[in-house]
């Protein structure tokens, strides 16, 4: 059965490692993805954009309160935490996490009391921990749980930090994660 609900967490580095992991899914993708990818405070909304030219599924800044749709990618706008409620989203401007505000933790845990074993949790490169707490939730709840390759991260902070959080996460390259997603998806 495929995901509910897929949630990505990435860093440094993460722009080309998300290009390839998007590329490898089918645009009629069923489940909604939401990304939270670590950025400065003051960036423009140019990541939607960037990240919607890397295949063939479309890539949007979601609203706040804007209910979650299938076959759909989702972007966390800068310097908000994005979470999701039911069956849509909500904004925080809580203090940042991990140093981080969006927080991929903030975005798991809210995917794992939204979906429960409805959810996929994904980490990808990046620097520091941000990201394990939340995959652990979503392990708890029966939900998923895949991990890039230390070896392959551009930086393996965080890849290696979800490992420790959660030893039977599914640890795989970019190019078996996109498999695995399409495989998902049928």
């Amino acid at each position: 059965m495929p995901p509910r609900l897929v949630a990505i967490g990435v860093s440094l580095g993460g722009m080309e490692a998300l290009r390839v992991l998007l590329g490898a899914l089918p645009a009629d993708f069923p489940a909604a993805i939401v990304i939270v990818q670590h950025r400065v405070m003051e960036e423009s909304g140019e990541l939607a954009m960037l990240l919607g030219s890397a295949g063939s599924v479309s890539v949007e800044f979601p609203l706040d309160k804007e209910c979650i749709q299938a076959s759909r990618v989702y972007v966390a706008p800068p310097n908000y935490h994005l979470l999701v409620e039911d069956d849509h989203f909500a904004f925080s401007l809580d203090a940042p996490e991990n140093y981080a505000r969006p927080s991929i933790d903030v975005l798991f845990e809210s995917a794992a009391d939204a979906c429960g074993a409805g959810v996929t949790g994904v980490v990808l490169t990046g620097m520091g921990r941000d990201g394990a707490l939340g995959l652990a939730a979503i392990r708890r709840r029966g939900g998923l749980a895949l991990v890039q390759s230390p070896r392959e991260a551009f930086a393996p902070e965080m890849p290696l930090a979800a490992l420790a959080a959660v030893p039977d996460a599914r640890q795989m390259t970019l190019k078996e994660m996109g498999a695995q997603l399409a495989r998902m998806a049928r």
